[in-house]
């Protein structure tokens, strides 16, 4: 009895939600409009430098790329490790491209207007920040609610909001855009990414180590290119795992090097400092360092 041939994977389709280009083109244009009329407006203070502009359309087009097309068919259907990577996309990469775009000015009032500033307020503390993050990427991964998300489109959406607003938060107090809503200092910023990164290793442990198929969704499909569901799902473990600490073990790096050079800077100001306090006699004053909390 010959074997049925393995179902060929549609590359070349290109499915998009009619809800996602109309949602995140909403978003787009009113960035853009607010920062088209901000330079109409000749306000310097609310001039956007061009690289941020290209950070927050980039984040915008990463996560259309994402939710849709190719990727969005292997991880909405196929393959649990397609899933993998697209959560990794959403809750790794988009927030940190739409943070380092959004000006302060653009979100303040929103945020900060009565009554929202003492939401927003207790939401951006490091630690409330830190426990929404990993409440939300730890349920959505238990595999009663997961399977309940692959099977209810309303669900899945839902479910995929909670990841980019959650990581958004969970991000804000390393790339916060609003000084009443302040990062963390930078050797804080260290330890946060660092505790930041666990939930997700905890949940990649439980899926690689598992011995059983813990998604039926998966289970069932179509099986591509000849992996099992067993396998794609130590895959998809894996993924979550290995690439996605690395880019935790990254930004640590990138921050630690910028406490160097900020270091490194501010010894050489206070040694040039000193050395005109012995030219010119009189008191010499610095401003505090304000540490956020």
């Amino acid at each position: 009895m010959s074997e049925l041939p393995l179902p060929v994977f549609p590359w070349t389709r290109w499915q998009a939600p009619v809800e996602i280009p109309i949602g995140l083109g909403l978003i787009l244009g009113v960035y853009l409009g607010a920062v088209v009329y901000a330079r109409a407006m000749e306000s310097k203070s609310r001039r956007v430098e061009p690289r941020r502009v290209v950070s927050f359309v980039g984040g915008i087009v990463t996560m259309f790329l994402a939710l849709t097309g190719p990727l969005g068919d292997l991880a909405g259907t196929f393959l649990f490790s397609a899933h993998m990577v697209q959560h990794l996309i959403l809750t790794l990469a988009v927030p940190l491209l739409l943070l380092f775009g959004t000006p302060g000015w653009l979100i303040r009032p929103p945020l900060l207007g009565s009554p929202l500033a003492p939401i927003s307020r207790f939401l951006t503390r490091p630690a409330v920040a830190f426990a929404v993050f990993s409440v939300v990427l730890t349920a959505w991964h238990v595999p009663a609610l997961y399977n309940l998300a692959l099977e209810s489109k309303g669900v899945h959406i839902a479910m995929h909001l909670m990841f980019i607003g959650a990581s958004i938060l969970g991000w804000w107090p390393v790339m916060s855009p609003l000084p009443e809503l302040p990062r963390l200092s930078l050797p804080m910023q260290m330890l946060y990414i660092t505790l930041l990164g666990m939930p997700m290793v905890v949940v990649a442990a439980f899926v690689t180590l598992a011995d059983t198929a813990l998604f039926p969704h998966y289970a069932a499909a179509p099986r591509l290119w000849g992996i099992s569901p067993l396998e794609d799902q130590k895959i998809g473990g894996v993924i979550m795992w290995v690439p996605g600490h690395m880019a935790f073990l990254v930004a640590v790096t990138i921050v630690f090097f910028r406490w160097v050079r900020e270091d490194a800077a501010g010894g050489s100001a206070a040694n040039s400092g000193s050395s005109q306090a012995q030219d010119e006699p009189g008191p010499s004053t610095q401003p505090p360092v304000r540490e956020a909390p």
